[in-house]
């Protein structure tokens, strides 16, 4: 007994040692780069995070050999499994593979990888590795679920850069590209990778689609329109109608401000705006400024009060109608929610109905950008923003494709500079490149007061232009829409916002992701979304009793909001009205890139 305290007493002087030495380190060369202006503040605070995680799992290995033994003992046992498998194929033998790629991981998908036993080998001791790794760095104790999360996102973003499908010399598809274009491949992803930097020499981003195929206005967000209003933050759209009549109240749409507002206007085919033009809505829409430095003292309060607040105002002047239907996007449906609770506590009540799509009131399980929401990061990103005076649209895009690496980073890193092909015209994903800046007041609090210490949800808890808001005492009908796999604003955490609302609230989850699971026309008959009228206080249970329906929940919402439109009117033309028009849709500021805006 006396021995093995001396030895644990032993151990945890080694690892109190290891890890003020590293922490001084660490801290050293944080100061030397920073001084240096070599790295910002964000950047550091996430080298940081990054050593910290490397250094729990150091930690771990001294603290727990015995548990790492048993990982070790396990990995061996399937490589011997894997020596196996080599053996049989040598031989001529057919073996089932000791482990295969997930159903989504596309990597290794090229019959190469498996026709070729070296690459076969190759590919199934990578996955045996990672899984390992991975599973080794789940299991470790007395980690905090934040914490936890953390190092797990770092630890797979390390098995990820460390595949071999990321090298031309073990990817066994580029290595017939390779002798199939007499290396041409290479001197072309070479071209491809001098482009990309030179588009973004401080904020690398993978060419993603061929960036010439399209144009704003040109052929995305082509629904025909006027700007009708517009201030220092927004221009307001009023589209033109297709039919002879329209609902009486009309409808406001305000999206998200972290990307364009024509991911809903991308082609006329897949357009949610042109569909509900076509179903006989007065359909308006709050087009965000690309801010620059100028704007970094905007704060949520200027977005409340210049976005929602003054459109419902130019909507009413435009139309004569005092109520209109609502409908908030992402961050857009956040600040919808701010702006209803701030209505209902001055006694205004210009919103017959509100809908949500993707949004989270609640902020308790931020989903995968959770990642990021500590002091520590917060903190940096802060100093980054006090110096910028806004956050790069392009550093927000890089953020959100992290979260999927694999699908969103490492794919095209292949195509694009390993096998030297050139992005396909997706507009999808044209859209996904084409950021917006944050002023740096505005994400600040967006941050510190949403995502870290979630207030908005608890009552009385934000004042916003002079009053504490609750959200529980917003009255306003609700429809909320959530996508099973959205892994930004995670379906179960949406759910616990539709609870936070009074009055009579809908919820239905859709297929898909978080923004297929929205962008899903009736023609294409995918995904299908579950409805269950009957809200419980545990999510799981409300899916349980819910009812699966085929095809897009378009037309669902359509039935649920046509309670709320007061009859028809003879169609409205923008510009004939109060509000003269300004300029043709899609508008100016829609134009404005990222790079261009921090110049304004």
């Amino acid at each position: 007994m006396f021995g093995l305290d001396t030895l644990g007493k032993a151990v945890g002087q080694l690892v109190n040692g290891f890890e003020t030495n590293v922490r001084q380190g660490q801290q050293q060369l944080e100061k030397a780069l920073g001084d240096a202006g070599v790295l910002d503040a964000a950047t550091l605070s996430t080298i940081t995070e990054m050593s910290d995680a490397y250094r729990t799992m150091a930690e771990d290995l001294l603290l727990h050999p015995l548990r790492f033994a048993g990982a070790e003992l396990d990995l061996a046992r399937k490589h011997a499994a894997l020596g196996h498998y080599t053996l049989a194929r040598l031989v001529g033998k057919h073996k089932q593979p000791v482990v295969e790629p997930e159903a989504d991981d596309r990597r290794f998908q090229a019959e190469e990888w498996h026709k070729h036993l070296p690459f076969d080998v190759l590919h199934q001791a990578y996955l045996i590795n990672s899984q390992a790794f991975l599973n080794w760095a789940a299991g470790m104790e007395g980690i905090p679920p934040a914490g936890r999360d953390q190092m797990l996102f770092y630890a797979r973003h390390l098995t990820s850069a460390l595949s071999p499908s990321n090298f031309p010399a073990t990817n066994p598809e580029v290595l017939r590209i390779t002798w199939e274009r007499k290396g041409m491949n290479l001197i072309d992803g070479g071209r491809q990778l001098i482009e990309d930097l030179r588009q973004n020499p401080s904020l690398f981003n993978v060419g993603m689609t061929d960036r010439s195929a399209f144009e704003v206005g040109r052929n995305l967000a082509t629904t025909p329109g006027k700007v009708v209003f517009q201030n220092e933050l927004m221009q307001l759209i009023q589209y033109s109608p297709t039919t002879e009549t329209v609902s009486k109240r009309p409808l406001l749409i305000v999206p998200p401000w972290i990307n364009k507002y024509y991911i809903l206007d991308l082609t006329a085919r897949n357009s949610f705006i042109q569909w509900l033009v076509n179903q006989g809505q007065t359909v308006f829409i709050i087009s965000w400024r690309n801010p620059g430095p100028s704007l970094r003292d905007k704060g949520w309060e200027d977005y409340m009060e210049l976005g929602p607040l003054a459109a419902m105002d130019a909507v009413t002047e435009a139309t004569g109608e005092d109520q209109m239907n609502l409908i908030g996007y992402c961050i857009g449906g956040t600040l919808l929610g701010s702006t209803l609770a701030w209505l209902k506590k001055k006694g205004r009540n210009p919103v017959a109905s509100a809908t949500y799509l993707t949004t989270l009131l609640d902020f308790s399980d931020p989903g995968g950008i959770g990642v990021f929401i500590n002091d520590h990061s917060i903190r940096g990103i802060e100093k980054m923003l006090e110096r910028k005076g806004y956050l790069d649209g392009r550093a927000m895009a890089f953020t959100f494709n992290l979260l999927r690496e694999n699908e969103l980073f490492w794919s095209f890193w292949t195509n694009n500079y390993l096998k030297g092909q050139k992005p396909a015209a997706f507009d999808l994903l044209y859209w996904n490149t084409d950021g917006t800046n944050l002023p740096a007041r505005m994400h600040s609090y967006y941050l510190r007061q949403m995502y870290l210490n979630n207030r908005l949800v608890k009552p009385d808890s934000l004042n916003l232009l002079g009053e504490s808001i609750n959200l529980s005492e917003i009255d306003v009908p609700s429809f909320f829409l959530s996508a099973r796999q959205d892994h930004i604003a995670k379906w179960k955490t949406t759910y616990k916002g539709a609870l936070a609302l009074g009055g009579d609230v809908r919820f239905v989850l859709s297929g898909s992701g978080h923004i297929a699971g929205v962008i899903n026309p009736p023609y294409k008959e995918k995904y299908g979304y579950w409805t269950n009228d009957t809200l419980v206080p545990d999510a799981d249970t409300w899916f349980e009793k819910s009812e699966h329906h085929p095809g897009s929940w378009w037309p669902h919402w359509l039935e649920w909001i046509a309670r709320f439109s007061d009859g028809d009117v003879p169609a409205r033309i923008p510009g004939e009205g109060k509000l003269p028009a300004i300029e043709d849709a899609p508008g100016s500021y829609v134009k404005v890139k990222a790079a261009e805006a921090v110049k304004q």
